[in-house]
């Protein structure tokens, strides 16, 4: 069991990350560099931000150092504005990343700044959305986000319904302009730029990483769900895609070869549950066989016990 409105939503936001880092021409080893604004400071936002920043101190180092390295990546506003150590009754989910007095008079910023004075303070790689507030992602916003320090910045409206989406595809493009990395949580068609140039609308669903989480921990026969297992599985998504693809803005495969990224998700988190000495093995595979099998040993293996749902033509003929 593991909680997929927290956890997975988390590893599909840090595949979209990593492989909007990627579409920069950069490689993913460069993440804890991404400044990053969060709208949202709810289950989801909050999970994402956890799971975000343990990625970050993870290629830092993982020490003490590498995670406030991490943790002042990210400024999290809520519909109360921008959370810092100010803030009175303060989420504890949300302590960690309130930013400090310290850094707010360096940024020009204070409690309770609203979401365009951040993304004009910061001016952020990423903006991310997890509000469930439709139209959050404001002209003035997107207008604003113009003077990224990036190249190619990046936004993720990742509110479901469609009507909760924080800004459409159109909005970003249009204002933004072709460079724009966009992805949401609803689906939505991709954007004719005229000249024959597509802006891409990738789609961060979860449905990418949740059937290869479950299936490679029952393969692995681990009894709990690392977060070491939810990150292989993220990078394994956000490595997916080929270099041609992510420079174009397209950072999550199209749903035709869901079976194949289900394959190399599952065969990463097996591989994180061998390294992490948490497998126990599966049927007639113990965890010395597993332990002993390679990349692509292991692919073959979880293809192999993976369900095809192929059945035979049956007709009935009446005499």
């Amino acid at each position: 069991m593991f909680n997929d409105d927290v956890q997975g939503t988390a590893g599909v936001a840090i595949a979209g990350l990593l492989g909007a880092v990627r579409a920069q021409g950069r490689p993913m080893i460069d993440f804890p560099k991404q400044k990053i604004v969060v709208a949202g400071a709810g289950s989801a936002g909050i999970g994402v931000v956890n799971a975000a920043s343990r990625t970050m101190a993870r290629m830092l180092g993982n020490n003490e150092v590498a995670f406030e390295s991490a943790r002042s990546q990210f400024w999290i506003v809520d519909a109360h504005g921008l959370i810092t150590e100010e803030r009175v009754d303060i989420d504890p989910d949300a302590r960690p990343f309130a930013r400090r007095k310290s850094e707010l008079t360096h940024q020009g910023l204070n409690e309770g700044a609203s979401l365009i004075e951040v993304v004009k303070k910061v001016k952020p790689d990423v903006i991310l959305g997890l509000s469930a507030v439709g139209g959050l992602f404001s002209k003035e916003v997107l207008e604003a986000l113009k003077d990224s320090s990036s190249s190619r910045p990046a936004i993720f409206a990742m509110s479901n319904p469609t009507k909760n989406a924080e800004c459409t595809p159109e909005e970003a493009f249009s204002i933004i302009g072709e460079k724009v990395v966009f992805s949401s949580g609803s689906p939505f068609d991709d954007v004719d730029l005229g000249d024959g140039k597509i802006g891409h609308s990738n789609q961060g669903n979860n449905m990418y990483l949740f059937p290869g989480i479950g299936l490679g921990t029952l393969l692995s026969g681990a009894r709990i769900v690392s977060d070491g297992m939810l990150q292989a599985a993220a990078e394994r998504l956000a490595s997916y895609m080929k270099e041609e693809e992510v420079l174009q803005g397209i950072i999550y495969p199209p749903t035709s070869r869901i079976r194949d990224i289900t394959k190399e998700v599952a065969a990463a988190v097996v591989r994180e549950a061998v390294a992490e000495d948490l497998a126990e093995g599966y049927r007639d595979m113990d965890a010395r066989e597993l332990a002993r099998l390679s990349e692509e040993e292991t692919v073959d293996y979880v293809k192999n016990n993976m369900w095809n749902p192929v059945y035979p033509t049956v007709v009935y003929k009446k005499d």
